[in-house]
């Protein structure tokens, strides 16, 4: 059975180890809300460094997950001092609960602050695919399917959650959600 790959990009106004209120707001958001997610029905696995890596997002070992890269737009810092980005990339058994995973509880609360946080870039912040059961996705995964959203819209290859596609490639509508325009930051 196919499951779904989620992957996640945002570039953020200021870099990660900036001290200010607003950008550690959205540092100690993230351990409760993974830690939210991964207890949600549907939920696999996401992205983690090798145990006890440290360092910026570009220099730790992800293991099965591949090495770590971002879409060619991304023109902020690379070290941990200048890194300025969030990425995810996530596996799920289907579409709804991935989709109530992301809109509900505190991930929401997150989302609405997210103009706070993140610049409006003008490319999507989430591209979605079907993988084969077994397979793991990849950074390079994520971001050729995100740049491919961006550059071709909704498609099979990749896809939001308002313009989904089955794993059969036909269209597919998730309860309760109304297509709308792409969702960018």
């Amino acid at each position: 059975m196919p499951l779904l790959a989620l992957y996640t990009f945002g570039v953020l106004k200021s870099p990660l180890a900036d001290p200010a209120p607003v950008s550690r707001a959205f540092h100690d958001s993230a351990e409760p809300i993974y830690r939210t997610i991964s207890r949600h029905p549907g939920y696999l696995a996401h992205a983690v460094a090798a145990e006890g890596e440290r360092g910026s997002h570009f220099d730790v070992d992800w293991g099965t997950w591949g090495e770590f890269t971002v879409p060619a737009w991304y023109g902020k810092g690379r070290t941990v001092e200048t890194i300025a980005l969030a990425a995810s990339l996530s596996l799920w058994t289907d579409l709804s609960p991935a989709f109530e995973a992301i809109y509900t509880g505190l991930h929401r609360t997150a989302l609405n602050r997210r103009y706070d946080w993140f610049d409006r870039t003008g490319h999507p912040s989430h591209a979605l695919w079907w993988i084969s059961d077994g397979a793991l996705p990849t950074w390079q995964d994520g971001v050729s399917r995100l740049e491919h959203l961006h550059d071709h819209g909704s498609a099979p290859r990749a896809f939001t959650f308002h313009h989904a596609f089955a794993p059969d490639a036909t269209p597919a509508k998730i309860s309760g959600v109304e297509p709308k325009g792409e969702q960018v930051h």
